[in-house]
């Protein structure tokens, strides 16, 4: 299986995998794990799940499994890399819909859990100490990892007799400052929405991201040209840029997307343009475009990569430009999308994403020009 772990930004205590390797972790159980170890263990048992194939075992219990897990699937994708509400949402109908885990299969991961955490250099009891984190962090009731991973009983000393059969480190990884810089970038975030309220503010349709707004709008075959008119739009003090006069305007927290009416709606946008702000794993400019535009792909399994990586420059600074294209699920044309991408002084990456039909890129090009030389970054004032 291809592993890969992504973070959601949300503050309940909660993990969860999905047939093939895609893993996903809360902000809240990396904040709660008391050292990396415990973290480690986490994935380890979620690793468990996925190479025991239990999520593809509970598929069988459902009707139409494989098209609720690829319709889940591709919000979560989504979600992670531009708008995090979408990954909130789809966490909340994947973990509590079908990834309830019997107690055997609970046991089984415990167990391989131990093993591959003895194999990478870390202590096993380390995951049976962040079970106790777990329940502790609960404020009297099961955290929702608990609910979805029920305890098969005597969970501890299973897992504690498991790290004596194997060979652990004399001197296992606890801590490292790695990790406690993890910690630290994510504690000094503002904080995040627990999956309810999420929930609570998608079923008012009054999500933060700008996916949750577009839901309302439905797509046409005869979407309008560009206006020739634009408009000033402006993101507090760092962000001004003009967009067409006939573009509507979606706005997140850290994200906004313009589009002609008949352009978007619950799958997202097929003419116009996003930019927002993305905050990598790395903090290196280079490795956190390539992470956000692999997590794009990821994200939309239609595209391809069709250009590498060119030198631009855009708002007054050197960036990175680079063209995906592939046939759009929604109206069946080719769908072409250009990412460009810029350091910010905080770390993060500012980048712009401009959406168009193949066929109709010679008029959305000289719209994107236009919009792209008018974008003015202040990120002092981020």
């Amino acid at each position: 299986f291809d592993y890969e772990f992504q973070v959601v930004n949300a503050s309940d205590i909660n993990a969860f995998a999905l047939p093939g390797g895609p893993m996903y972790v809360n902000r809240g159980m990396i904040e709660a794990a008391r050292n990396e170890g415990e973290m480690a263990g986490v994935m380890a048992h979620e690793i468990s799940h996925v190479a025991l194939r239990h999520a593809t075992a509970q598929q069988t219990k459902l009707n139409n499994p494989w098209n609720q897990i690829l319709g889940i699937g591709s919000i979560l994708g989504g979600a992670v890399v531009g708008g995090q509400t979408g990954a909130q949402i789809g966490q909340i109908f994947t973990a509590g819909y079908f990834l309830r885990y019997s107690r055997e299969y609970e046991t089984q991961a415990d167990i391989l859990g131990a093993q591959i955490m003895a194999d990478a250099g870390y202590d096993p009891r380390d995951l049976a100490g962040m079970f106790q984190t777990i329940a502790g962090e609960g404020g009297g009731r099961a955290p929702e990892w608990l609910s979805s991973h029920p305890d098969p009983g005597n969970r501890q000393q299973k897992i504690l007799a498991e790290a004596q059969r194997v060979e652990v480190s004399p001197n296992p990884i606890k801590m490292t400052p790695e990790f406690r810089r993890v910690q630290e970038r994510l504690r000094a975030m503002p904080p995040a929405k627990s999956m309810a309220q999420i929930q609570q503010e998608a079923e008012r349709g009054q999500n933060t991201g700008s996916g949750g707004a577009m839901s309302g709008g439905r797509y046409s075959q005869n979407v309008p040209l560009p206006s020739a008119r634009y408009r000033s739009y402006a993101v507090g003090n760092w962000l001004r840029m003009n967009v067409p006069q006939n573009w509507r305007e979606f706005s997140g927290q850290r994200d906004a997307t313009f589009a002609p009416e008949g352009a978007y709606g619950d799958n997202g946008f097929t003419h116009g343009m996003m930019v927002g702000v993305h905050r990598g794993q790395s903090g290196q400019f280079n490795r956190d475009t390539d992470e956000f535009v692999r997590g794009l792909l990821q994200a939309n399994g239609y595209l391809r990569q069709q250009t590498g990586y060119q030198q631009v420059r855009f708002a007054g600074r050197q960036g990175l430009a680079i063209q995906l294209a592939g046939r759009s699920p929604i109206y069946g044309g080719t769908e072409l999308v250009t990412i460009y991408t810029t350091p910010l002084r905080s770390g993060e990456t500012f980048y712009l994403i401009a959406v168009s039909p193949q066929q109709q890129a010679a008029n959305y090009d000289r719209t994107f020009r236009t919009i792209i030389n008018s974008v003015r970054l202040n990120d002092a004032s981020l």
